[in-house]
Order: C-alpha cells, then structure tokens, then sequence
C-alpha cells in the first residue's frame, strides 16, 4: 500500500496537510496555479517581503512546502500538492481525491445545465483553481456583495475542513435558489459552537492560511458566523447544516432570496440601456455638451478620436505635455493627489468638481478639452453605481470593464468615481475581472508598481512609463 494512500487518518493527532512528501518536489506543481496564486498575493500584499522570494522558498513560507530538519529531507506538503499540483498527481497520493461542480435545470429530466470535475482533463483539478471556477459559475446567480460574501464562506468552510482520504469528494450543487456544499468528513466542534464564531478546529490549517493570506476568507471560527449573520439580507432561511457517517460527510445548504424586480430589470435590460439612459438624462440637463468629436460617442466605440490616449502617434509620455511633469500634476508636492483640494479622495463632489480628475501621470493624449469630455464621460457611466449601493455583481463588473476601456484607471480613481472602498473593490471585482482576462494590469511585469492602473483586456498595449 502506498505509505501516503490517506495521510488523514494515519496522522490522526497531528496536522494532516503538514505532512511533508518527501519524493514530490515543486515539478509536481501547475506553475499556472502557482504563478496566479503569487499575483493574487501580490496585489492583496504589495508591500510583503515574500513577493521577493524565489518559487521554493515562497512556497515554504505559506505552508506549500517542508523540511525534515531531522534528516535534511524536504519535499511538498500534502497541503502545497493540493492545492497547487494536478488531479493525476494529487490521486497518486489520496485515491480518493474528487471535486465536482454543477447544476440542476429546471426540469429534472434535463440533467445539469453545467458541470465540471476535478477527472475532465480541461484544467488543473486542484483545490486553488477549483475554488475560482466555482466561484466564476455561482456568482452569476447571485444579486448581491453580501450574497457573494456567502458563497465564498460556504465554499472555503467546504475546501478547508474537508477529509481528503474519506470517499464522496467534494461537491458544490445548485438546484434553484438553492446552493448545497457537500465534504467528507465531520466537524471537529460542535455546530453550535461553529456558528457562535468558536475558534475552529481546522482539519487543514495550512490549506486554510493559503487561503487567509490572499484574503479569501477571514479568522478561523468565523465563516459560519458571517454566513449566519448574513440571513437576513441575502438568505431565505437560516444556514442549513447536516452530518452524516459512513462515511463521514458534512453538508451545508444556502436558500438564497430571488433577485428583486429592479434588480431583474436592470440586468435584463443590459448596462448598454442603463449607461445610455444616464448620458440622455444628462443631455436634457444641458450638462454634457456633447458634439461629434466627442469621445466615444457611439455606444460601443472605445477608441474613435484620433488623438486617443491608445494612438501612439500622439501618446504624450515623452512630450512636454505628459501629465506627471505639468505645472498641475497630480505627482506635484503642492497638488498632490490626496491632498489637494481637488483630490479624487474628496468627498462628496470631487470628481464632478475637477473635470481633469483622471488625468494624473499615466497621462492622456489629445487636447484639454478632449482630456475633460473623458472625464466628464467617466464621471457620468460611474453615476449607475453612485446611486445604487447594491448594484447586480454582472452590471458592477461590467460597469468596471467599461470605464477601463475608456483610459487606464488606478484603484483610488475607480473607488472615488463608483464610491466603492478600494479594499472592495480589489477583493470583490478586479482580482475576478484580471482572472477572466476583462481587464488587465498597466505594468502587469510590476504588480506593485506605483503608478499601477487597470485597462480594459482588449486594448492595444500602451507605452510604459519606468
């Protein structure tokens, strides 16, 4: 019998995913997975010293990767090889090893309307990328932050207290309004005191830090709590949590409320309706003058003005006139962008009140006039989200694309433009939006770059400023 085959129940009363593989090294490893992990790490923690690391001795530092100090023997944890390695691998160890997602149709004769498994070869079948493709998929049907905040607890409570030796695997089913997260194994405390908020005894702590790190989830003991104090506003009916044995297994069901009819509308009209029907009002105020040369001024037109900030006949980096060296820059001492009285920071008018407030050192090519026609356009898209606390998560999203499509735009000014925290921001939308490939980084070589901005993904590269 391999001497690994289920490391769970031979190291009953020690850390099970600490255990440390001695003849599988960091070549057993989806560097895809890996390489996304470490981007996720650095936009969470941009200042963190690991960032520096190389590939091995950062995985040693989260817990991917042991050292016998007895026997000078190193090799993977069991934790690092499930959550970053391949399901052929991760089965040579834990023969058990299964991760499926799907969903039901409506008429049970139809089967699933989608599912994917950790054995269909189309991806990597470890725990890491199982967690952002359920995620991708669930999402769509949710309405809410707080009913997203839900999902991701349930998810991880599945993946970080779930038995990797017993049979059954972990499964992720949605049927209606319904979301079940089944895993093997049981809780280690009782549930009440689990949905009190008791410090948790985590079966696997370091697939649980692997997680906290990229700020997935928060404290241990804290996800049930949060998803039981969520019922209210995006629940149904209170978190419902069953036990099983032979095997073991643990079972969570969310009942999540309907969209409401606004809500409905609004995504069923589409963003394009919703931004036309915010530039119309506008126009009727006699606020936005809006003539033939105006940015963009057909509905999908991204790039129409020959003076662009993507035109690189007239991109302005080396100019005289490039953003960061005017006399008004943003980057000036006196003017900086956080304190001057224009700030994008500003509050409650800062960004109506300074129509050049995205034109900061990134810079952008053309005239004043057509610089403020953007801003004013940015400025008015955004009004959606300043009006709706609880925009659809798809409408945010794609409100988020849009505006990166009309000129790179940093953190802060997107927080000041949609009244969104930057920390929301980043945790609840742009990590997802670079995942899917709908907006990309302005430096993506420097993640902690200093004048780091998102672009929308199908814009032609522009120049970099070092």
């Amino acid at each position: 019998m391999n001497k690994y085959t289920n490391p769970f129940h031979d190291r009953a009363h020690s850390w099970a995913d600490s255990l440390i593989l001695e003849h599988y090294s960091v070549s057993e490893l989806n560097f895809e997975t890996v390489n996304h992990y470490r981007e996720r790490f650095a936009r969470v923690k941009p200042d963190h010293p690991w960032n520096g690391l190389e590939t091995k001795e950062f995985l040693y530092k989260i817990g991917a990767w042991g050292k016998l100090r007895d026997s000078s023997k190193e090799g993977l944890t069991l934790a690092g090889l499930l959550m970053f390695s391949e399901e052929r691998i991760i089965t040579e160890v834990l023969p058990q090893y299964f991760l499926e997602y799907r969903e039901h149709a409506e008429r049970a004769e139809a089967g699933w309307t989608k599912r994917f498994t950790s054995q269909d070869g189309t991806w990597s079948g470890n725990v890491y990328d199982f967690y952002f493709r359920v995620l991708a998929e669930a999402e769509r049907h949710v309405w809410s932050e707080e009913g997203r905040m839900v999902l991701r607890e349930a998810l991880v409570n599945a993946l970080v207290h779930a038995d990797y030796g017993e049979e059954g695997g972990i499964i992720v089913e949605k049927d209606g309004a319904s979301f079940r997260f089944a895993n093997p194994g049981r809780f280690r405390i009782p549930i009440e005191a689990a949905m009190a908020g008791q410090m948790s005894n985590l079966r696997n702590p370091n697939i649980f830090k692997m997680f906290l790190l990229i700020d997935v989830c928060k404290r241990a003991g804290s996800g049930l709590k949060r998803m039981s104090d969520g019922c209210g506003r995006t629940l149904a009916a209170p978190v419902d949590i069953s036990q099983q044995t032979a095997p073991d297994r643990t079972i969570v069901t969310l009942c999540l409320l309907p969209f409401p009819e606004e809500t409905s509308a609004t995504i069923e009209t589409g963003i394009d309706e919703v931004v036309q029907q915010i530039e119309q009002e506008w126009m009727e105020s006699g606020e936005l003058d809006r003539d033939e040369n105006f940015v963009n001024n057909t509905p999908n037109s991204v790039t129409k003005l020959p003076n662009f900030v993507n035109n690189e006949l007239n991109y302005v980096n080396s100019g005289s006139n490039f953003a960061s060296k005017a006399e008004n820059s943003v980057n000036s001492d006196a003017n900086s962008m956080n304190i001057s009285p224009n700030s994008v920071t500003k509050p409650p008018n800062s960004v109506s009140s300074a129509p050049n407030f995205v034109s900061n050192e990134i810079g952008i090519g053309g005239t004043d006039e057509e610089e403020e026609a953007v801003d004013e356009r940015l400025w008015k898209m955004a009004e959606l989200a300043r009006r709706k606390k609880r925009l659809a998560p798809a409408v945010m999203e794609e409100l988020i694309v849009r505006l990166c499509h009309e000129r790179p735009l940093r953190l802060k000014e997107l927080a000041a433009l949609l009244e969104r925290t930057p920390d929301g921001l980043r945790n609840n939308y742009l990590g997802k939006l670079l995942e899917e490939g709908k907006i990309r980084l302005q430096y993506p070589d420097q993640p902690n770059h200093p004048r780091q901005a998102y672009i929308g993904a199908d814009k032609k590269q522009l120049g970099r400023h070092e």
